[in-house]
């Protein structure tokens, strides 16, 4: 079978048609998506430099194609591409909105994207060398922010399924996440972060001195599980955790396990701008949930509304901005294999 155009278009290696080779396993096809642009273009770079060691660690076994995004959700359509052409792997080469986007990907229509090949048994499966400005889904794992590591990482190929997190909307395309969903004051922190990136993880204290201008907490309206509406008074916060931190490293839903199959909601309410100053360590750590006005509950789907219908409350979604409630967060549990 010829070899699909996302493997061809960057892979320069000539191919080996040695009889030893034509006897050998498999090679794997791995993808590798970055974002030339990422962190300031600091992703580009290090990119650059990285790619020797990989190219003498992955290349006996594997075929390596690189693929660049040149704007918003170009990552999306360069991993549906390769999940359809038969990729063993799509690696998200950033921070975590490029993450974003290569799970995006994996996803079309409110089903998962699927290999041509029908006959073939092997599933795509998602990899991240972490490169960008945050890095917050793999410090649920514990991994360090060293691409070297990572790469070990893909060389074993061990993996484990994982859920993933689907938004719906009124009338709008189903969105999905890895790692955190955020709702008012840290989704409106978050929108205006994504402005600062150039300063790196001090994004994060602009964002949320600018998400402060203005802020009221507002009344939300609640649905767990299907069950019946709930109201929380004066929400500053509502932050719902496939994974645990956000934000640079915020452990914000500290028992949250992208293996679990759920999710882990934590509400913060009535708090004020000095509560965040005097509290924010906790924060931190992950010892907020035994803060007055903080709570949790594990939930397998939530829907969330503005009691007033202003339409102002922002939305988003391992960073990424969405747009205002009302919202539905459901989760799909082992929906994605993960090299780990």
């Amino acid at each position: 079978m010829a070899k699909p155009s996302v493997f061809r278009a960057e892979h320069s290696m000539a191919p080996d048609v040695s009889p030893d080779r034509l006897t050998s396993p498999r090679r794997r096809d791995l993808v590798f998506i970055v974002n030339p642009l990422g962190a300031n273009g600091k992703t580009g770079k290090e990119w650059k430099k990285l790619l020797p060691y990989l190219r003498s660690r992955l290349d006996t076994d594997c075929n390596i194609c690189e693929s660049f995004t040149s704007g918003p959700s170009h990552a999306i359509d360069i991993t549906r591409e390769a999940i359809r052409e038969g990729a063993d792997a799509v690696i998200a080469v950033g921070g975590d909105g490029t993450l974003h986007e290569v799970v995006n990907g994996f996803f079309w229509a409110g089903r998962p994207v699927t290999n041509h090949d029908r006959e073939s048994a092997n599933s795509t499966a998602l990899g991240l060398i972490p490169l960008g400005t945050g890095s917050d889904f793999a410090r649920t794992f514990g991994w360090k922010n060293d691409p070297h590591e990572a790469i070990e990482r893909l060389a074993k190929g061990i993996r484990s399924r994982i859920d993933v997190g689907v938004i719906s909307g009124e009338g709008g395309e189903a969105h999905y996440f890895i790692n955190v969903a955020d709702i008012h004051l840290s989704a409106k922190a978050g929108y205006y972060a994504s402005r600062y990136k150039k300063f790196g993880n001090l994004c994060y204290v602009i964002g949320a001195l600018q998400g402060f201008k203005g802020h009221k907490n507002q009344n939300l309206k609640v649905k767990v599980n299907e069950g019946e509406w709930e109201e929380y008074s004066q929400v500053t916060a509502l932050c719902i955790g496939n994974a645990k931190y956000f934000g640079g490293g915020m452990k914000i839903t500290p028992n949250a396990d992208p293996r679990s199959g759920n999710f882990e909601v934590v509400i913060l309410q009535d708090f004020k701008w000095y509560d965040f100053i005097v509290k924010l360590h906790k924060l931190y750590n992950g010892t907020h949930l035994s803060v007055k006005n903080v709570t949790s509950r594990s939930v397998h789907s939530i829907e969330v509304e503005d009691v007033s219908g202003s339409g102002s409350i922002f939305v988003q979604s391992d960073g990424e901005h969405l747009g205002l409630l009302p919202r539905k967060f459901s989760i799909l549990p082992a929906a994605i294999e993960l090299i780990c």
